[in-house]
């Protein structure tokens, strides 16, 4: 008794593929392809939105002037900040040792200006911050300054 050759009976190889693997792919349709459309325009119009309110709110620029050192706990730290007149700023100022490790931070609230209170209409003020240290410092800068928000 002879058997029946099996490997005749297989399937032609695009077949085995398809169904191994599964068949082509379909496109997108149309639909789909104006569903991907229409998002991609709306998240460009709300980066769009805000971008443009983000950079509509009052920002606060900051100036290292220059640094004293009282003693081996104290530093000044001299610095102008300017903003928006109405505006309420912090600023983080800091006294730092010869390996640039911080010895002495402080968080410094800057409360509105009247216009009268500089030449340029109160946007700009001069600070002193006095600083307490751990051991002695060789700088004095502001790290960083940021607006408060009003409903706080």
């Amino acid at each position: 008794m002879t058997s029946e050759d099996l490997s005749a009976n297989e399937l032609p190889a695009s077949n085995s593929l398809a169904n191994r693997y599964g068949g082509k792919k379909r496109g997108l349709t149309r639909t789909s392809k104006r569903n991907i459309v229409i998002v991609a325009l709306v998240l460009g119009i709300v980066f769009a939105a805000w971008v443009a309110t983000s950079s509509a709110q009052a920002p606060v620029t900051f100036k290292d002037i220059g640094y004293s050192t009282v003693d081996g706990t104290q530093a000044e730290v001299d610095y102008q900040v300017t903003k928006y007149p109405g505006a309420t700023a912090k600023c983080a100022v800091k006294a730092m040792d010869s390996k640039f490790a911080v010895v002495g931070w402080k968080v410094v609230e800057i409360g509105p200006n009247e216009p009268k209170d500089s030449a340029d209409g109160g946007n700009t003020t001069a600070q002193r911050t006095v600083l307490r240290t751990e051991s002695p410092a060789v700088a004095g800068v502001v790290d960083n300054c940021w607006i408060v928000d009003s409903g706080k």
